[in-house]
């Protein structure tokens, strides 16, 4: 295995004549060797390749890597497109890597958000010769994490990321003319650095300016709302029983796509498929042991996991299962490992969800409290208002936002000290409290305007008094009645945490997350087109006929 050899730019031509080129690993010796795909749009010889699958390292171990630049990227032909072209160019390009000199005709995919997207596609494309699939990170629905979440904008992600994808995109457009391409590559830097200084706030925030002023294709939230049937273009969800393959499937607490991660890994189990799931203490782009302001151990580490080796050599022993001999092989039924943050454990279990997990209620009370038991007398609502052009900052979360904002557990005092924030507090825990699965808010409110949002976030809080987010989630209402209370879920995703005895369990009530999420403008105005903003007059009640709460899997001890 010491004599690996490499070609670069290998072409690989596709169905309508465009040529994509990869980097191609082969291990000394003659073969065959099962193949290890990945398909990204980030330059295949980025150091972010190589962290995702190190093609050496798989080499090593007896596969042949094959690493391509997608459609219309870096060395590959064709138009840059956000998704359009994955499943087809994904099928063809798994036909092509299977015929390789050398190859054994098994070809196995590998990889992470986007390049996780490329796996999901190709699978639904059904090309005959791909055996098994490790997506990481990424999404099922797009209109839940990706472009939308509960109706809002995903603002954080959709304009750092564009802007980013712009750089090959303009040296392509400007590349006989210098002069122009230095000056478009300047302005675009400059955007892109002035995000956190007040270009998210830009408006009409569903028709971003920056994008228009660079003419660049933008992650896909605009263009799916002006043509909806193109965005199955990169949607998994309600298309997983197409999908008859094992899949390896990691995520993170902290990561943008948690609950896409875990919503493909219940779908495939739940479809009948082999499927193995790890979710560890990580956010999207940071799979060690210090998240946000928590160390939870040398043990969440992905290059320890717990003693179990690295994250990356688990999907290779995977991968060796399903594709090692060049035949679908039958794997067991997959594996699930979930850490467990507040105890800092990883923590080996059969199923996702956990069925053992019981949905416990919390109840918003008055002064601030936190209790299981409901209100059993009128108490006055609370109130706040809510002006979007003075929004609540994102403050730490499961996120994906220009570098300034750091994603995973942050102090909230910031947060909780301001007037448009509301905090409601449990007394200190006489037990540990497990809380592994889906977490939800009930929340009966009002408001001044015909739309407004509402934020809630769940929290740990020390026995110092320092509270952390730990996961969170918005509803757009989009219809609202002036004045009127009504009932409104909000999805908070899933997390797996043991708040310890002597802590407090909290939960925050607002009606901004910004710039993760778009401001509600509080109009009622399409977001394509509303630039003015107005106050609003907030309200949540918590009384016996609107018991506002939120609803915790609250796992009961061994």
């Amino acid at each position: 295995m010491a004599a690996i050899q490499i070609e670069f730019d290998v072409p690989a031509q596709m169905r309508d004549g465009t040529v994509l080129r990869a980097d191609v690993y082969r291990p000394g010796g003659t073969g065959p060797w099962p193949v290890l795909l990945s398909r990204l749009p980030y330059g295949k010889q980025t150091p972010l390749a190589g962290i995702v699958l190190d093609p050496l390292a798989a080499a090593r171990r007896g596969f042949m890597v094959v690493i391509q630049d997608t459609r219309g990227r870096f060395a590959s032909e064709g138009q840059w497109e956000p998704w359009t072209y994955e499943e087809s160019d994904g099928y063809d390009t798994v036909r092509w890597a299977a015929a390789l000199p050398g190859a054994s005709g098994s070809v196995g995919m590998i990889g992470a958000s986007y390049f996780g997207n490329t796996q999901w596609m190709a699978a639904l494309s059904k090309p005959p010769e791909l055996k098994a699939i490790a997506p990481m990170v990424t999404w099922s629905d797009p209109d839940d994490g990706l472009w939308t979440r509960g109706g809002a904008i995903e603002l954080g992600i959709t304009a750092p990321w564009t802007l980013m994808m712009g750089t090959d995109a303009l040296m392509r457009r400007h590349s006989t003319d210098p002069a122009a391409l230095v000056g478009s590559l300047g302005r675009l830097v400059q955007d892109l650095d002035g995000l956190a200084d007040g270009g998210y706030g830009e408006l009409p925030a569903g028709r971003f300016p920056a994008f228009a002023r660079h003419d660049l294709p933008e992650v896909g939230y605009e263009r799916s709302r002006r043509e909806p049937g193109w965005a199955t273009s990169c949607r998994v969800a309600g298309r997983h029983d197409e999908v008859d393959l094992p899949t390896f499937q990691v995520g993170g607490w902290y990561d943008i796509f948690a609950q896409g991660t875990l919503d493909n890994f219940a779908a495939m189990r739940s479809a009948g498929r082999s499927a193995t799931l790890i979710m560890g203490p990580w956010s999207h782009a940071n799979q060690q042991h210090v998240v946000g302001d928590v160390n939870f151990g040398f043990a969440a580490n992905s290059a320890f996991m717990g003693m179990r080796g690295r994250l990356h050599d688990l999907q290779l022993d995977w991968c060796q299962r399903t594709i090692g001999d060049g035949e679908a092989l039958e794997p067991d039924t997959g594996k699930v490992l979930l850490f467990v943050m507040g105890i800092n454990q990883w923590r080996e279990e059969t199923e996702w969800p956990l069925s053992r997990a019981v949905d416990t209620h919390f109840h918003l009370r008055a002064d601030g409290r936190l209790t299981p038991e409901p209100p059993s007398i009128a108490e006055q609502p609370d109130e706040f208002t809510y002006d979007p052009m003075n929004p609540v900052p994102t403050t730490g979360g499961a996120l994906l936002l220009s570098d300034e904002f750091r994603p995973g557990p942050l102090d909230q005092t910031a947060v909780e000290a301001r007037e448009d924030v509301l905090v409601f507090t449990t007394e200190p825990l006489t037990e540990d409290v497990e809380v592994t699965g889906r977490v939800r808010a009930v929340l009966f409110t009002a408001t001044g305007g015909p739309s407004t949002d509402w934020v809630a976030r769940l929290c740990d809080v020390d026995e110092n008094g320092v509270s952390r987010n730990v996961t969170d989630g918005i509803v757009r209402v989009r219809a609202a009645k002036p004045g009127e209370a009504a009932e409104h879920v909000v999805d908070l995703w899933s997390t797996s945490i043991v708040f310890r005895a002597g802590r407090r369990i909290r939960v925050q009530v607002t009606s901004s997350n910004f710039p993760r999420w778009d401001r509600n403008l509080n109009t009622g105005e399409p977001e394509e087109t509303a630039t003015t903003g107005r106050v609003a007059r907030q309200q949540v009640f918590h009384d016996p006929a609107r018991p506002s709460r939120i609803v915790l899997p609250v796992v009961p001890p061994a």
